[in-house]
């Protein structure tokens, strides 16, 4: 999978939720495919020695990681969702497919801190409390406050938020 993201491979992710006794569809929701990035991928152990495929090696898309904008609701709790709004959603979500994959993972990690703090107007010293989170992330960069700033200029422009100036930023 992550072989897949660095070569911009991904496939879309389509992820059903219903009630189990009934089979109804609560939740239907697609991931675009260039919503992925390293940091939602979580390595599984190797398969044992004795199984079939043994030492392969799976992995799971840890949906938390990926911006709650990126999930995009098809169904929602039982209720489908009109075309217009699908389609509007992905639409606001495309420009990020134009991004370099690296860039875009890094897009994606920065728009993920901003989310995390769970409010719509934020300043710049706010994500840099995510500055060691995102150095974890991303190991081999070692000017972290900058690519935030650059990241937030790139979010910005593809119209995921507005620059209030002074250092001040809200959600749109």
């Amino acid at each position: 999978m992550c072989e897949a993201i660095r070569s911009d491979k991904t496939p879309n992710l389509l992820a059903l939720h219903y009630e189990h006794e009934t089979w109804k569809v609560k939740n239907l929701i697609l991931v675009p495919r260039f919503v992925f990035s390293i940091s939602c991928i979580q390595k599984r152990k190797p398969l044992a020695a004795h199984a079939e495929r043994h030492g392969w090696i799976g992995c799971t898309i840890v949906l938390e990681n990926i911006p709650p904008e990126a999930l995009i609701y098809v169904v929602q709790e039982g209720t489908t969702c009109s075309r217009e709004d699908v389609r509007n959603q992905y639409g606001r979500l495309r420009p990020l497919g134009t991004l370099d994959v690296e860039k875009r993972g890094w897009t994606l990690d920065v728009l993920r801190a901003v989310r995390s703090l769970n409010k719509t107007d934020f300043t710049l010293p706010e994500v840099y409390a995510y500055t060691n989170d995102l150095a974890k992330l991303h190991p081999k960069n070692a000017h972290i406050r900058d690519k935030i700033r650059q990241q937030l200029q790139v979010l910005r422009d593809i119209g995921l938020l507005v620059f209030l100036g002074e250092g001040s930023y809200r959600l749109k």
